[in-house]
C-alpha cells in the first residue's frame, strides 16, 4: 500500500524547459490526499520556492528541500521535521574555496534563506526573481546567521568549468551536480531527507513511491518500495530501475 509519493522537480515534474507545473498534477495531488496519500516534492530548491511552485496545493504537501537538508511537514508554514546541518568551520572553508574560483559564484543555504556574496553575477536577483527564493546578501561566509545545510557553486559556463579538485577535497559533503551550472555540497541527500520525513510521520519506506531522473535522485529511489524513473532519465538510472514513465501524472492516476 502506498502512503507517500515523493518526486524530484526539474527533469521529472518539469521537463523540456517547463517552468510551471501541470494543473493535472494538482488535481491528482488533491485526489490522493482524499485517499490518505501524501505528496512530497523532493528537490534541491528552497522551501519558499517550492511553496510558490506548488501554490494551489502548498499547504497539503510535505517537502524534502535543499536536496534533503531540510524537511517540512504540511501546513503554512509547515513544521520542520528533520534537518541535517553541515559542520560549520568546514562549510565556511568550502565557501571560501568556491569564492576563490574564477567564474563561479557562491550560494549558502539555511533553513529557508539563501545567502549570497555576489562577485560578478547578480546572484540576489537570480535566486530571488529567477527561482523565487528568499535571499540575503552577506559580506563573508562567516556572517551566515544560522546553521548551514547546503553550500553550492554556481558556474554559468557549466559544471565542467568547476575544477575537479573541489569535489575531491570536499567529498565528505557528498557533492552532487544539480543542473547544468550547479554543484551542491551537503551532509544529507534526498534519501536521508526522505527517511527523516518517514520517521517523523510513521511511514515505512516500503510504503513510498518515488520519481526521479538523475543520479542525485538515486539515494531516494533505491530506498523506497516503488521507484520510478523518467523515460529521459540518466543512463545509470535506466540500468538500475525497470519502472519508467513519461509523466508522473500518468502513474498517479493509477493509485
Amino acid at each position: 500500500m502506498i502512503r507517500l509519493v515523493a518526486s524530484d522537480i526539474d527533469g521529472t515534474l518539469l521537463q523540456n524547459g517547463e517552468r510551471a507545473l501541470s494543473p493535472e498534477l494538482f488535481r491528482q495531488i488533491r485526489r490522493l490526499r482524499e485517499k490518505g496519500i501524501l505528496f512530497c516534492p523532493a528537490s534541491g530548491r528552497q522551501y519558499h520556492s517550492l511553496q510558490g511552485l506548488f501554490a494551489p496545493v502548498a499547504e497539503e504537501l510535505a517537502y524534502v528541500c535543499e536536496n534533503g537538508g531540510v524537511v517540512y511537514g504540511p501546513g503554512s508554514p509547515g513544521e520542520v521535521l528533520d534537518k541535517t546541518v553541515m559542520e560549520r568551520s568546514a562549510a565556511e572553508a568550502l565557501s571560501r574555496d568556491i569564492l576563490a574560483l574564477p567564474g563561479c559564484e557562491l550560494l549558502i543555504s539555511g533553513e529557508n534563506m539563501s545567502y549570497v556574496i555576489p562577485k560578478q553575477t547578480d546572484m540576489a536577483a537570480l535566486m530571488g526573481e529567477g527561482t523565487g527564493n528568499r535571499v540575503s546578501v552577506l559580506s563573508a561566509p562567516e556572517d551566515t546567521p544560522e546553521d548551514i545545510v547546503k553550500v553550492s557553486a554556481y558556474c554559468p559556463a557549466g559544471t565542467g568549468a568547476i575544477p575537479a579538485w573541489l569535489a575531491r577535497k570536499w567529498g565528505r559533503f557528498h557533492p552532487a551536480v544539480a543542473g547544468a551550472a550547479w554543484l551542491d555540497f551537503m551532509e544529507a541527500d534526498k534519501g536521508t531527507g526522505l527517511a527523516g520525513l518517514c520517521r517523523a510521520l510513521g511511514i515505512a519506506l516500503g510504503e513510498v513511491m518515488a520519481f526521479g531522473d538523475n543520479c542525485n535522485d538515486l539515494p531516494m529511489l533505491r530506498s523506497v518500495g516503488q521507484p520510478w524513473i523518467m523515460e529521459s532519465a540518466a543512463a545509470d538510472l535506466r540500468r538500475r530501475f525497470p519502472r519508467r514513465c513519461g509523466r508522473v501524472e500518468e502513474i498517479l492516476k493509477l493509485l
